[in-house]
């Protein structure tokens, strides 16, 4: 499995996502392969598909994408059952990941 964060430097979010990320692959003993994918420009955002920061790749897919979820270079927020929130839940994590 890869899971790849991809998020721009002015963006804190990506931090919480990060540590969430490495908490489900410890607790969970994931074999995975995790990386970091900078997108640097607007320009990069459209190439990449990125749908804001953070986002998270799961085999290349984007499991919190909906059909209405845009590619742009900006702060991206998970809707969780608390409400509005910067990076998914551990819960959601696990979730997305199959396990």
């Amino acid at each position: 499995m890869n899971i790849t964060l991809q998020y721009f430097d002015c963006c804190p979010n990506w931090k919480v996502a990060d540590r969430r990320i490495r908490e489900v692959i410890t607790t969970l003993s994931l074999n995975a392969d995790y990386s970091h994918q900078l997108v640097n420009s607007p320009d990069e955002a459209e190439k990449y598909g990125f749908h804001g920061s953070p986002s998270i790749l799961i085999d290349g897919i984007d499991p919190f994408a909906t059909e209405v979820t845009k590619v742009g270079y900006a702060c991206r927020i998970y809707m969780t059952d608390a409400g509005p929130a910067e990076a998914p839940t551990i819960e959601q994590l696990t979730a997305a990941l199959g396990v």
